[in-house]
C-alpha cells in the first residue's frame, strides 16, 4: 500500500500551510482560544477559505465546492488542526454540506450549500437532550405535522455553535408508534424563527455550549432532510463525518512539549536527558503514527463511498483517549507551571494549551458519543458480539 500523496495533494497542502502562516492573526488566534466559537475575525477567516473553494473542497463546482476528493479535506482539516490545537469544527462545511449533498433535495442543495461553501453560514448540531445523551434513539422532542409545517416543542442541551450559528440541524421525533429508532426525522430550522430560546452553557474548559427550547415553531416542510422517520439512519451518517478528528492538534502538542523538555533543566540536567521521559515522548510519536493511520483508512472509505461504522468509533476512542493522556503526562512533566492558564501565556509554558486541554479533555471524550458508547459500536458492529 502507497501512503503518499499525490503531487497535486501535497502541493495543496503547502498552499493552506503558506495560507496559514499568513492569515492567521494574533486576534483570530485569541478569539479560537477564547471558547465562544466564531467572532469577527474567526467569521472573516472562514469567508477567506470559502473564497477559495477550501471548506467544501470534496463538493462539485456547481455548489461551490472544487470538485475534488475527500483527501483534499482531510489535508485542510489536518493544517488547520496543526496551526489551531484549540480548534473549531465547521459543523457546516464538514456535516451537513456531505449529507445535504447525498440525500437532500436539489432544492436545499442549492439553497445551503453555495452559502456553506463561500463562509456566509453555518449550523449547530441539534441531538443531544437532557434525557438522551449518547442514547440517541431516546430523542423525543418533537415535530407534530399541521397544514404546510411541522410544530416543534421541546428542549436541546449541549447543542455548541448555536449561539454564533445561523441554522439549527435539528433531528427530532415525528413518530412514537413501534422502535423508538424509526421515528425521528432532520429538519433544517433557521435559529431566528419565533418560539427558539437559546441559553449559554459553560463546560469545565471554559468553553460555551447551549441548551435551546422550542415552543411551538414553524419549520416549514420543505426543511425535512432526507426521509421523514429515516433520521437516525441519517445522523449515524452525520456522526461519521462528525468523528473524522485529524491527529495533528495533537502532533502539535507532543511538538510544543517535546520544544519544552530540550530547554527546560531540573536538578541540573535537561528533561529529555531523562529516560523515563524520553520512553514516554517515543510512545506518543508512535501512537501518533498509528491514529494517522487510522484516519488515512476511513479517508479512503469515505473516498470510494463506503460507509465508515464501527471504524470512525475506533478513530473517535483512539483520538480523544490518546489526547488525554498526552495532557496528563505533560502536566506530570510539567508539575505546578502545567497549571497556568492561556491568558498568562507570556510566562507559562506551551502558550497555556496544556491548562485548557487538561479541563477539556473529558468534554472532548462525550462529544460525538461517549467513548463507553463508541465500544458498544465498536464490539456490536465490528466485532458483531451480542449486545449485553
Amino acid at each position: 500500500m502507497d501512503f503518499k500523496f499525490t503531487p497535486e495533494q501535497e502541493a495543496f497542502r503547502k498552499e493552506v500551510r503558506a495560507f496559514l502562516k499568513s492569515e492567521v492573526t494574533d486576534e483570530l488566534v485569541e478569539e479560537v482560544n477564547s471558547g465562544l466559537g466564531l467572532g469577527p475575525a474567526g467569521w472573516e477567516y472562514v469567508r477567506k477559505l470559502g473564497k477559495r473553494g477550501w471548506l467544501v473542497p470534496m463538493i462539485p463546482k456547481e455548489y461551490g465546492g472544487l470538485g475534488a476528493s475527500f483527501w483534499e479535506r482531510f489535508i485542510l482539516n489536518e493544517e488547520i488542526y496543526y496551526c489551531f490545537p484549540e480548534f473549531i469544527q465547521y459543523f457546516g462545511a464538514n456535516i451537513v454540506a456531505p449529507i445535504v449533498m447525498e440525500i437532500g433535495t436539489e432544492e436545499q442543495k442549492k439553497e445551503y450549500i453555495p452559502r456553506i461553501a463561500r463562509g456566509e453560514i453555518e449550523f449547530a448540531l441539534g441531538y443531544t437532550e437532557p434525557q438522551a445523551g449518547s442514547d440517541l434513539a431516546s430523542i423525543d422532542i418533537r415535530a407534530v405535522e399541521q397544514d404546510d409545517c411541522y410544530i416543534v416543542n421541546g428542549q436541546k442541551t449541549y447543542n455548541t455553535a448555536c449561539h454564533y450559528a445561523q441554522y439549527h440541524w435539528l433531528n427530532a421525533r415525528t413518530s412514537t408508534e413501534g422502535k423508538k429508532y424509526k421515528g425521528l426525522s432532520f429538519f433544517i430550522v433557521p435559529l431566528d424563527s419565533p418560539g427558539i430560546t437559546i441559553n449559554p452553557m459553560w463546560t469545565m474548559g471554559g468553553e460555551r455550549t447551549n441548551e435551546v427550547f422550542y415552543d411551538n415553531v414553524k419549520v416549514p416542510k420543505k426543511n425535512l432532510v432526507g426521509q421523514k422517520n429515516r433520521g437516525f439512519y441519517h445522523m449515524m451518517d452525520a456522526l461519521d463525518h462528525e468523528r473524522m478528528f485529524p491527529i495533528t492538534h495533537i502532533q502539535r502538542g507532543l511538538d510544543d512539549l517535546i520544544k519544552y523538555v530540550k530547554g527546560t533543566e531540573r536538578n541540573g540536567k535537561l528533561l529529555i536527558e531523562d529516560p523515563l521521559i524520553r520512553q514516554k515522548l517515543a510512545q506518543f510519536a508512535i501512537d501518533i503514527e498509528v491514529g494517522r493511520g487510522m484516519g488515512y483508512r476511513i479517508v479512503w472509505l469515505q473516498d470510494h463511498s463506503k460507509p465508515g461504522g464501527h471504524e470512525t468509533s475506533i478513530l473517535k476512542v483512539f483520538v480523544t483517549e490518546l489526547e488525554r493522556r498526552l495532557t496528563y503526562t505533560a502536566v506530570h512533566i510539567m508539575g505546578q507551571q502545567g497549571a497556568l492558564r492561556y491568558q498568562s501565556y507570556c510566562s507559562s509554558p506551551i502558550a497555556g494549551w496544556l491548562e485548557h486541554w487538561f479541563l477539556a479533555d473529558t468534554r472532548r471524550t462525550i462529544s460525538a458519543g461517549s467513548s463507553e458508547i463508541q465500544r458498544n459500536i465498536i464490539a456490536q458492529r465490528g466485532l458483531g458480539l451480542p449486545r449485553s
